[in-house]
């Protein structure tokens, strides 16, 4: 269910309690109200009577929770609004069953009746049989029926609309809408027990490298939590937490416009607000000893909706990796070759819980926190071996590092959303607070082994702290039935702080010493202030939608030690977007969009300071990047071939100014007190990328599903002004496919595979999540081709309600992560494997119950007896 369908289905549960206490109000507060405007019938009460019927599905099974109104209209007037007088109305049982009671029988009705996914029922109806000419019923009449059954009334699946098109009627696997792509993750057994990674692994048009970065068409894209950034990792989200993920390759106006040209990636966790209780308990283990607990619980009465959700994750983490160094410069030259392998062992956990307080009808206050803590002991042995290229001959030496680590991490969370509903259809406002506060610290002992018996010990310690928090307000107003006016206000304040301090081990004086040139502390303050409009037409086959954003933003970083700072500041950027569909015919749909973005320098980016974590390749930020403006234009094609073959194919062009950019640079490095090479950053002058998508999605009967994604991408990087002549052309492609097979006795297969090419740079997100590293553009390299073959089988029992699901990932251990760089100082090339051939076991128990009554009945029982305990 996608987030439109979340608003829709509350909108009718709205509109139902609307409709009771509207009724209510007529029956009892104006009793007297028809009489006083129709003399005729002071002599006695008009005749009442009852519509009675069933919503049923095209299958004939009961639709609960339907939205039932009985309306009567003035065709005289004509104001549709005013003219329509709601005379009752309720949501169906949970069997589809209603009724309608207290109707005055003279006179004719419009029943309507809708539910998420089905068309609108609208149909006329009255006490009346089919030969009474239009006159008025009298309680003598034999004519006349008071206790009408209307019989089974059929709702049937909602035809495509121009707004949003679903690729499959029932519960679509993704949908195209004007600005967004939906997918839903709760089917995919893959993820079963694993987290939001294992999520969007086998989502068409992303993928997941090693270290759980997201790319989206070879950029990385921003990641949202239920529409707002997070602090979150992925590997900080339960799987099983998530209901559908929307990926929006080309966002408009209304979005934040930080995050470049790769677009946004929005978890949407679920949330039921049906009435009664329901909720679903999980456990699993691996091969590797890993274990993960999880629950989701909500209940629902008539006021309030509550809502839990918990996840504990034990990890044991294995991997190993080669990198291979030629440099071309010094005398000797030398060749380097390290070989490293670590473990990362571990276990975090979530907690996140809310409510939402539903005030009256059209008002309601969501309260939510959470809270994230987890701790990580990683290890690794590097070994480096160096040979010396002296023409008399080849010398080399050796050395070993021994690396022990204690990593902490908390996050903590919470938001406060207040919506108002207005009297018009669709016209809402929405007001919300949001705040995450992220600490990170470690600590990290290295001793290093030298051929000669030395043994150096050094020690490093971390402490970071963020905070991040965003306002936002949101309307929408339909002006009509076919325009649509919405805009809004926003403002994000992120902080963080990073102390660095390093010392080492003085066999002399047998105490740590601590080295200044390698303390650091640094901080940054990055504000945006924002607000946007846009603006929606619908016509018969055509829509279209255009925006503006203007972001004001400022951010400084200043160096604690010296009180050195720096700003970056933009006071004003405007970023528009505009987009275009026609619908072709019922199985034929095309868009056209165009949006620009921004991707601001990010933490590490931006850091002023050495890492020699790893002495062969240093890295350091940049304080003079600029942002990256990218332009991002987009033509998508859809063709559904019947409910079992649908077809969408995108061409998109990308460019952008001052792209970010890793780049290597050979200079003195204080802190290791020699000439070195270091990883560092730059803006280039210019990047241009033109790619095509294809997804095709394939269902042939009940039992097999196939969805095949295809990427072809070009992409050009003028990096001349950092090296002179330096522009890097590469064409890359990404290929992925998921099979999905029902087989007898409640079983389901599921294969999927990806294959990407070597791409032309890596993504970079220019966001922090935490205070992990992201990887970043390179002008002076690739990714190295990578594939893989994951394969799960689930199991369901007790009318699907026990779920018992096995999966193993990296059958054929080919998940190589890997890069070649070059450049006129050395060439390079490393590559890394982790968890490969890992098997993991999920239970998974769901339950719940429709209770009309919850929380009431406890206060009742309690009223009546005082406690409850027999």
């Amino acid at each position: 269910m996608n987030i439109i369908k979340s608003f829709q289905s509350v909108k009718n549960i709205f509109t139902g309690l609307i409709i009771v206490i509207l009724c209510a109000t007529q029956m009892y507060s104006q009793p007297n109200s028809r009489s006083s405007t129709n003399p005729g019938q002071m002599r006695g009460k008009a005749p009442e009577g009852r519509f009675y019927g069933k919503v049923v599905d095209d299958e004939g099974k009961g639709v609960g929770y339907a939205t039932v109104q009985l309306v009567k209209s003035d065709l005289t007037d004509s104001n549709a609004d005013v003219a329509e007088e709601m005379i009752s109305g309720q949501i169906t049982d949970d069997n589809g069953d209603f009724s309608l009671t207290g109707i005055p029988a003279n006179g004719t009705y419009t029943l309507k009746i809708s539910f998420i996914g089905y068309a609108e029922i609208n149909q006329s109806v009255s006490f009346r049989n089919s030969d009474d000419n239009g006159k008025a019923p009298s309680t003598g009449s034999a004519r006349i029926n008071l206790d009408k059954d209307l019989g089974n009334i059929v709702l049937t699946i909602a035809s495509s609309t121009l707004s949003e098109v679903t690729i499959s009627a029932e519960r679509a696997a993704f949908s195209l809408a004007i600005d967004k792509k939906e997918y839903r993750v709760d089917k995919d057994v893959m993820a079963t027990g694993g987290d939001a990674i294992d999520a969007l692994k086998n989502i068409p048009s992303l993928s997941v490298d090693l270290d759980g970065n997201v790319s989206l068409r070879n950029g990385s894209p921003q990641i949202f939590v239920d529409g707002r950034p997070t602090t979150l990792t992925l590997d900080q989200i339960a799987a099983d937490m998530i209901e559908t993920v929307e990926v929006i390759t080309n966002p408009s106006a209304k979005y934040d416009a930080g995050g470049g040209a790769a677009g946004i990636i929005n978890i949407v966790l679920k949330k039921d607000r049906r009435l009664g209780y329901n909720g679903n308990v999980r456990a699993g283990t691996d091969t590797r000893g890993g274990l993960n607990l999880g629950l989701n619980l909500n209940a629902r009465g008539e006021k309030t909706n509550l809502f839990l959700s918990s996840f504990a994750n034990q990890r044991n983490s294995r991997s190993n990796g080669e990198t291979f160094q030629q440099n071309l410069t010094g005398s000797p030259l030398t060749n380097s070759y390290q070989v490293n392998s670590g473990n990362r062992n571990g276990m975090f956990g979530n907690v996140r819980a809310g409510m939402d307080w539903f005030v009256d009808n059209r008002n309601t206050l969501t309260f939510s926190g959470s809270y994230t803590k987890g701790k990580f002991d990683p290890s690794e042995t590097l070994t480096t071996t160096v040979d010396s290229l002296f023409t008399s001959g080849t010398k080399s030496s050796e050395y070993k590092r021994l690396s022990e680590q204690d990593r902490n991490f908390r996050n903590i969370g919470g938001s406060i959303l207040f919506k108002h509903l207005f009297p018009k259809d669709g016209a809402e406002w929405t007001a919300d607070v949001n705040f995450n506060r992220v600490r990170f610290s470690g600590a990290s002992d290295f001793m290093s082994q030298f051929e000669d018996g030395k043994t150096t010990m050094e020690y490093q310690e971390n402490l970071g702290v963020g905070q991040f928090i965003t306002i936002q307000s949101d309307f929408v107003n339909p002006l009509s039935d076919q325009t649509k006016l919405e805009g809004g206000v926003r403002a994000s304040f992120r902080k963080n702080d990073s102390d660095n301090n390093n010392s080492f081990f003085n066999s002399v004086t047998q105490e740590r010493e601590q080295v200044t040139r390698l303390t650091d502390a640094f901080g940054y303050t990055d504000n945006v202030y924002a607000a946007y409009g846009t603006f929606s037409h619908q016509l018969d086959t055509w829509a279209y939608q255009v925006g503006l954003r203007a972001e004001s933003s400022f951010y400084t970083g200043t160096i604690e030690e010296t009180g050195a700072s720096f700003d970056i500041d933009y006071p004003l950027s405007l970023f528009p977007s505009a987009f275009i569909t026609k619908k072709i015919n019922d199985q034929d749909n095309v868009q056209l969009s165009y949006t620009r973005r921004i991707n601001r320098p990010n933490f590490f980016q931006t850091l002023p300071f050495t890492d020699i974590s790893n002495p062969l390749n240093p890295r350091r930020g940049n304080t003079e990047l600029r942002p990256e403006f990218t332009n991002s234009l987009e033509v998508s094609y859809q063709n559904i071939l019947g409910d079992n073959h649908n077809f969408l194919v995108s061409l998109y062009y990308k460019q952008a100014s001052d792209l970010i950019t890793t780049f290597l640079v050979e200079e003195y490095v204080p802190e290791l007190g020699t000439t070195a090479i270091i990883a560092t950053y730059a803006n280039s002058n210019s990047s241009q990328a033109l790619g095509t998508e294809l997804t095709l999605k394939n269902s042939f009967g009940k039992t097999f599903e196939l969805t095949s994604n295809l990427n072809l991408y070009q992409s050009s990087v003028d990096a001349s002004n950092v090296e002179n002549e330096l522009v890097i052309d590469q064409f890359s492609w990404f290929l992925k496919e998921n099979l999905t097979v029902k087989l007898p006795a409640g079983f389901t297969f599921q294969l999927s595979g990806q294959y990407r090419s070597k791409a032309s740079f890596t993504p970079s997100d220019g966001q922090e999540r935490g205070f992990g590293r992201q990887s970043s553009n390179s002008a002076q390299g690739y990714q190295l081709a990578n594939w893989y073959v994951d394969a799960a089988l689930k199991k369901d029992f007790m009318n699907r309600n026990l779920t018992v699901s096995v999966n193993i990932n990296d059958i054929f251990s080919s998940r190589k992560s890997g890069s070649f760089t070059e450049s006129n100082l050395f060439i390079q090339e490393s590559f890394r494997y982790r968890d490969p051939q890992v098997v993991r076991v999920n239970v998974s128990y769901k339950f719940g119950k429709t209770d009309f009554n919850l929380f009431k009945r406890k206060n009742n029982k309690q009223n009546s007896q005082g406690s409850d305990m027999m």
